[in-house]
């Protein structure tokens, strides 16, 4: 399959014209070059067979949610071809009600995180991971967090065409406040780079990834979004309102937030055993 890197810039455009955010983009232009290397060395013109050959190469490697999320960008990169004739169904898969707990950060182990962070003296990484955890914004949110919004008590946030308000704790504000002062800075965002650039999800990533081994904490589970994650089953575990957790993390969708708060799959062994319908 040949497609010239000006119709893949022209595809962009309108990504960027249907003001899509800069991850989905990011994403969906990721996604499209995978699918044109693995149709590399095929014969054109495209046809529908070809589209479900990838489409089971990635349930061979992928979980369905994961293929699913790698087709919808191709579906509508085809529409946009004028291809839609190949478009590929999602693979349909039952929402799954309970998850694996070898991928979710506990409470302690975000704990012995900060207790790494300070240990290194990376004041930075322990006040970001507390700031994550304590807010639930995502991480490309982060540059929202500035010394004006510190100083108010609450950071205005806009994120796929939305905005809303996230109320800042009382310590994390004063906590935020003076690493500033200590770092000079007077203005704008808190958490940059020694180039003075915010910092980003790779930053934060990486700087995270080295405090594992020293905190006990498994690699596959140390990663921003992860932190996000935790501020969700903990608020709900508080307030058990899934619509006002939906308003905090910025979904469109309560089936979005559900994702986030459904129990491991010992909790829910534990809930069978308690229902006590075993005599």
């Amino acid at each position: 399959m040949s497609i010239t890197e000006e119709t893949l810039q022209r595809y962009k455009l309108r990504l960027i014209e249907q003001e899509k955010s800069t991850h989905t983009i990011e994403k969906y232009m990721r996604d499209i070059h995978s699918f044109i290397t693995f149709l590399a060395d095929s014969e054109p013109p495209l046809s529908k067979l070809q589209v479900i050959t990838y489409k089971e190469a990635l349930k061979a490697r992928y979980a369905i949610s994961s293929v699913n999320s790698m087709l919808i960008p191709v579906n509508d990169f085809l529409r946009f071809l004028g291809l839609e004739q190949c478009c590929v169904r999602l693979v349909k898969c039952q929402r799954r009600i309970f998850k694996e707990a070898n991928r979710e950060l506990t409470k302690e182990e975000y704990i012995r995180l900060l207790n790494a962070a300070q240990k290194d003296h990376d004041d930075r990484l322990y006040l970001l991971i507390k700031t994550i955890c304590a807010t639930g914004i995502r991480i490309s949110e982060l540059p929202y967090i500035t010394l004006e919004a510190a100083k108010r008590g609450h950071a205005m946030i806009y994120c796929k065409n939305k905005q809303r308000c996230i109320l800042l704790p009382q310590k994390i504000c004063r906590e935020l406040t003076d690493y500033a002062k200590a770092h000079d800075i007077t203005a704008g965002y808190i958490f940059r780079t020694k180039s003075g650039r915010p910092v980003d999800r790779s930053n934060a990533w990486h700087a995270m990834k080295r405090l594992g081994g020293e905190a006990g904490v498994p690699e596959d589970k140390i990663f921003p979004h992860n932190l996000r994650h935790l501020f969700a089953r903990v608020f709900y575990g508080i307030e058990k309102d899934i619509a006002k957790l939906a308003d905090i993390l910025g979904h469109s969708s309560i089936n979005t937030t559900r994702i986030y708060i459904i129990s491991t799959g010992t909790e829910h062994r534990q809930r069978m055993e308690n229902m006590q319908l075993i005599i």
